[in-house]
């Protein structure tokens, strides 16, 4: 082998390792996104649990009584900042859907991790996928299956609309979207 010939191996093998150490960090970031919504996940079954035995013991009628103060308590504006105070996004949340818009001097990149990987695939499409299969089962109507929409301006996003978002999958999608907005704020202010 000549010399020229190992050199251009040692380059290949750094460039390989290049792109295993960003895919490794990829994953990581993954992984951690994936325990934080397993937790938020065993905390709204605990939640779900105890208030299906708060709603056995009264008179039958109060699942009637519920759905309206949760349709008005959903009906908000909650700001999503980082632990340190800056604004990330403004979450508009209503009765069945969901608004991200995001803070107008962040420059949130489509293609920034973990956005496409976790919280397009892994969260919406995954949600939307759950639903196509209940419509067709019957368990819900397809006019009921989740949809999302990402309004982008080029590269960069500018907000984020979910519809038929089902009460119970309110607070998942709130935290997933606050977790992945902070890992992308997290790299941006990494490479600046």
């Amino acid at each position: 082998m000549t010399e020229e010939e190992e050199k251009e191996k040692i380059k290949k093998i750094a460039e390989l390792r290049a792109l295993l150490q960003k895919r490794v960090g990829d994953m990581e970031t993954e992984l951690e996104g994936l325990r934080i919504l397993l937790g938020f996940i065993d905390d709204t079954l605990l939640d779900k649990g105890f208030k299906r035995a708060e709603i056995v013991k009264p008179v039958p009628t109060p699942p009637k009584a519920v759905p309206p103060p949760q349709a008005i308590e959903h009906e908000r504006s909650i700001p999503l900042k980082t632990v340190t105070g800056d604004l990330l996004a403004n979450l508009y949340v209503g009765e069945d859907s969901m608004r991200v818009v995001l803070a107008e001097d962040k420059s949130f990149d489509v293609n920034t991790p973990p956005f496409t990987s976790f919280l397009v695939e892994r969260v919406l499409a995954k949600m939307q996928e759950k639903d196509r299969e209940a419509a067709s089962t019957g368990e819900i109507t397809p006019d009921n299956i989740l949809s999302y929409n990402i309004n982008r301006d080029g590269e960069l996003i500018r907000e984020i609309t979910v519809r038929n978002v089902r009460p119970e999958r309110s607070r998942e999608l709130k935290s997933a979207v606050r977790w992945t907005l902070e890992k992308m704020y997290e790299k941006m202010t990494q490479t600046s």
